[in-house]
């Protein structure tokens, strides 16, 4: 088989040639590692790779298969974490090259499920530093580039994750999202990136940036690998706090093609904020993709939708300067400088500003709950415009020129706040032959009808 064909293969392809030993995990693993060396010149997703350890676990793995213990569709699947996932014995930069050489004694939790399901880790991926902000902008490590145009931004804060798993230089990645780090990469560069739920996947032994809005979760190039991922790292975790101890599916059992009896929202505030028309008219025929499939589609109204960048802003920059203090006061001006001012400009929000943020996020999560009430999904675009170019500072949303941040995560803050589950699938081009992705949201723990719903649209297109 031609190596560069495997590395575009899904693990939902890849796990059953694996399982019936008609192709071996060194082979995979080899097939990436050179994907890697031909592309990584130019994209940069990778802060550490791992090729002499990814090629013993792969023989390890290969004789552990021909012995008969296979553990599963993950086993032998090329791995590769956001570099603040802790890594035992790997070092863990969070982006910085203050971290350049911490190297930790345990993986964090996410890692060691991964690990536990026979997954082969090829490396540490790049990111905007310390997770903090949307582009993928690191001048410690490199900036990272969009395989669809290198001049254009991968996204962030996972960058790394978005431009690995679209150029195939990895199966199955992983990013955090506090304001929609998963979820811009994956529509900027076309790729499949879930949020789960807040608390359904542990944030032990990850590098935070907003504690009560971030959430670990995969990045993907189908649906079916999203819910194989969540299959090995979902679950109750005592080590976080935050973790929640819920019934955990088989998230495959998501995986049909018929939408009837769902209930779709639109709202109608998505589409009256600043957007790209080439965007807009993308989504647009999702929708009603959707609705060929079967679902119901209903306009909506999120009126607080308007209030979710000030929600989050407050508490976002509050608990990222809380966490990051110490380290700002030390070696704030070792830090790239846009992230050092973020947050230096959190230390001047007040406790009664966090609250009143907080106040406000309880009236913004009532309204999210009436919202899933009477639909069972609300859609829309991830992001209102295609990748921008590196480093630009506005992009042109329409017929509006807004600045860069608040365009990438305009649409995906509302569920950092309130923490439901959303996934961004793509859904089309540009003219310019850009990505374009489709967002859905769902109900708390509900992320069997949010993955059978992208499943659904994914299977229709081409």
């Amino acid at each position: 088989m031609d190596p560069l064909e495997l590395c575009y293969m899904s693990a939902g392809e890849l796990a059953p040639m694996v399982r019936d030993k008609e192709i071996s995990p060194v082979e995979i693993i080899e097939a990436h590692l050179a994907r890697i060396q031909e592309t990584e010149p130019v994209l940069n997703s990778f802060i550490t790779l791992l090729p002499e350890e990814s090629r013993a676990a792969a023989k390890r793995a290969e004789t552990d298969i021909m012995a008969g213990r296979y553990r599963g569709p993950l086993h032998g699947i090329p791995l590769a974490l956001k570099d603040l996932y802790n890594t035992g014995g790997v070092r863990t930069t969070s982006g910085s090259k203050l971290f350049d050489t911490y190297i930790p004694d345990r993986d964090c939790t996410v890692a060691f499920k991964f690990r536990e399901a026979g997954s082969i880790l090829l490396g540490k991926l790049n990111l905007h530093q310390f997770a903090y902000g949307p582009t993928g902008e690191n001048p410690d490590y490199g900036h990272m580039h969009n395989p669809w145009d290198p001049q254009k931004v991968a996204g962030g804060s996972s960058g790394g994750s978005g431009s690995a798993t679209a150029s195939g230089q990895c199966t199955i990645t992983t990013g955090s999202d506090t304001g929609g780090s998963i979820r811009i990469p994956a529509a900027l560069c076309g790729i499949v990136g879930l949020k789960p739920t807040y608390g359904l996947v542990s944030r032990y032994g990850l590098t935070p940036l907003a504690w009560s809005m971030d959430h670990p979760g995969p990045m993907v190039r189908t649906v079916e690998d999203a819910a194989l991922a969540m299959n090995a790292i979902a679950g109750y975790d005592p080590n976080d706090i935050a973790s929640a101890n819920v019934e955990v599916p088989d998230y495959t059992t998501a995986l049909t093609e018929d939408l009837r009896g769902i209930r779709v929202g639109v709202p109608r505030e998505y589409f009256d904020a600043p957007l790209d028309p080439q965007v807009g008219q993308a989504v647009r025929d999702a929708i009603a993709r959707l609705e060929s499939l079967g679902a119901e589609i209903r306009e909506v109204s999120f009126p607080m939708f308007q209030d979710s960048q000030a929600i989050s802003s407050a508490i976002l920059m509050a608990e990222a300067s809380a966490y990051h203090k110490d380290l700002l006061a030390r070696d704030g001006d070792k830090l790239y400088p846009p992230v050092r001012l973020r947050l230096e400009a959190g230390l001047f929000i007040t406790a009664a500003d966090y609250l009143r943020a907080q106040q406000a996020r309880s009236l913004f999560n009532q309204q999210g709950r009436d919202l899933l009430k009477d639909v069972d999904l609300l859609a829309g675009p991830t992001e209102p415009v295609t990748a921008p170019e590196l480093l630009a500072d506005h992009v042109q949303a329409g017929e509006q020129r807004i600045g860069t941040t608040g365009a990438l995560t305009q649409y995906t803050r509302p569920y950092n706040i309130n923490g439901y589950p959303a996934i961004s699938v793509p859904c089309g081009f540009s003219n310019e032959n850009m990505p374009i992705g489709l967002q859905l949201c769902g109900r708390p723990f509900d992320e069997v009808t949010v993955l059978r719903a992208a499943h659904a649209y994914e299977q229709s297109t081409d």
